[in-house]
């Protein structure tokens, strides 16, 4: 070996200052190295080896010594170079006992999740260990055998979700489908009951002093706030989150004060997400395509006159809409969940009435005099969400003699009409 060079142990990676007879670190003869050194360079035979220990076949690692290293070496001397090393494919294969103290240690990881397939590859690569593949699947059958059962079954394992009773979690989100129409939906449900505590749709969702709005309302009409309230880490939710935190802070519980509001993802707040699947293909899904028709035949072109138009024309069918979804919906039966620790039942049975469901109510009831504390935002209800624009269209309403629709078919003649009177 020449000044300076580096020379590593193959078998323990260990690095040395100079070619050594045995390693100093693991005691494993080296001498099969010097040979090859002053040929084929000191590092061609460790990667080979580093090859070899990665399941490359013979033929392979022949190719990439050529390819990426520029060492041409024969098949026949590469076997003859591995086998002086004790390296071997069929060969020397390591003690049952020392497989299961590895696979044992593994189970304790991330590798309980491992097929014997995987566990195999890692048992040779991680562990430098020569053992037969089925001999890996034999013994993890024994080490772990509801494993094995259930990646046989081949289904997802989905998280259990857990709640003590109505009004323990409330989980609030926005629903952003109908938003490049102008429309945007704001909405909440009760973990335990599925209940929707409010849906309402407006002008945004993106406004604290909106979404604190709804929040205050609902809480007004309920007379409880709930022990937790669960959101994303949007700016909306800012307000309603500090008036949560506020009302509970003079409580003694676990989840008093800080601790009853809970940032999440979106991904995370499983049971709204859940439902606003539920109400895209029950309701939502027909508005998208009545508003994509009219983009698409060119009547909607996205701009903040033809959003507050839009709206002004369908606010008022769309929130009985959205009123009747919420109605339906709390007085429908849910079917009992594997992946959920509450019980199945109409969500209003579930709400009013937890104790026929050996359950409890969760929230803590709250007297006007705490909520007169924070001066609720008197929002004024503009369908267009334009003063005005809501000024203009109604003068253009009674001018030419018009009525408010009643029916979606209706809607969209009167956004046409007034569409060419305004000459949007």
């Amino acid at each position: 070996m020449e000044h300076g060079q580096v020379a590593f142990c193959p078998f323990c990676r260990t690095q040395m200052n100079r070619l050594r007879p045995f390693c100093f670190s693991c005691g494993r003869s080296l001498q099969f190295l010097s040979g090859t050194e002053q040929v084929e360079g000191p590092d061609m035979l460790q990667q080979c080896i580093q090859y070899f220990n990665a399941g490359h076949s013979y033929a392979v690692i022949v190719d990439m010594m050529s390819c990426l290293h520029d060492v041409h070496i024969s098949l026949r001397s590469l076997k003859s170079k591995l086998n002086d090393a004790g390296f071997f494919r069929r060969k020397d294969f390591s003690s049952t006992n020392v497989i299961i103290r590895t696979m044992r240690l593994e189970l304790r990881r991330p590798g309980q999740l491992f097929g014997y397939r995987t566990m195999w590859q890692v048992l040779k690569q991680k562990y430098n260990l020569q053992v037969k593949r089925d001999q890996v699947m034999n013994l993890l059958r024994e080490l772990n055998p509801q494993g094995c059962k259930r990646r046989a079954r081949r289904r997802f394992i989905r998280r259990t979700y857990h709640s003590m009773g109505p009004n323990y979690m409330w989980h609030v989100d926005g629903y952003d489908k109908l938003k490049p129409f102008g429309l945007a939906l704001s909405g909440c449900i009760d973990g335990f009951s599925r209940k929707v505590l409010w849906l309402v749709c407006g002008p945004t969702n993106n406004d604290p002093t909106v979404i604190a709005h709804y929040f205050l309302s609902c809480v007004r009409n309920l007379g409880v706030t709930p022990m937790r309230l669960r959101t994303d880490c949007g700016t909306e939710n800012g307000t309603m989150a500090a008036i949560q935190c506020t009302l509970r802070h003079h409580h003694n519980d676990y989840y008093s004060g800080a601790s009853s509001h809970m940032y999440g993802s979106s991904t995370n707040n499983q049971r709204i997400e859940s439902w606003w699947s539920i109400f895209r293909k029950g309701r939502c899904q027909f508005w998208m395509e009545l508003l994509a028709d009219l983009r698409d035949a060119g009547y909607f072109n996205g701009s903040h006159e033809h959003q507050c138009l839009l709206r002004y024309c369908f606010d008022d069918f769309i929130e009985r809409d959205l009123d009747e979804c919420v109605r339906l919906w709390n007085n429908h039966r849910i079917r009992p969940s594997r992946t959920a620790s509450c019980p199945g039942g109409v969500p209003n049975e579930l709400y009013y009435l937890p104790h026929r469901f050996d359950s409890r109510d969760c929230g803590f009831n709250i007297e006007q005099s705490e909520l007169d504390a924070f001066p609720e935002a008197h929002l004024t209800r503009v369908p267009c969400g334009d003063p005005n624009m809501q000024e203009y269209l109604d003068f253009a309403m009674v001018h030419n003699h018009l009525r408010k629709p009643e029916y979606w078919q209706s809607s969209t003649e009167l956004y046409l009409k007034l569409k060419q009177i305004a000459e949007l």
